[in-house]
Formats: C-alpha cells, structure tokens, sequence
C-alpha cells in the first residue's frame, strides 16, 4: 500500500490578519539597498508594520 508524503498529509491552511481599521491585512515584499525586505501593510488605512501580529 502506498502512503503519501509528509508535505502532502499537512493541511495548507492560510490565516488571515485584520487592521484595527477593519482592513485586511497583505504581506508585501520590498528590494532597497540590495535588500529583499517583507512587510505587512493594511489596505484601508495603509499602516506599515513588520508582521501581520503587529496590528494588534
């Protein structure tokens, strides 16, 4: 009998963040400086923060 792999039985659950404002919150990524940078901005009141928890 065959078994699936590791990667495959592990659930591909995606969690969505909220803004204090209400908005959604996306992950974006930045290149400054020679740099890949990621950032989480929220789409209604375009706050910037380091991570999705910040908003908080």
């Amino acid at each position: 009998m065959a078994q699936a792999s590791k990667n495959a039985r592990t659930s591909a659950a995606t969690q969505k963040f909220f803004c204090a404002c209400g908005g959604e919150v996306r992950m974006k990524t930045l290149f400054e400086n020679g740099k890949v940078k990621n950032i989480a901005e929220c789409e209604k009141c375009k706050r910037i923060e380091r991570r999705p928890g910040d908003f908080k």
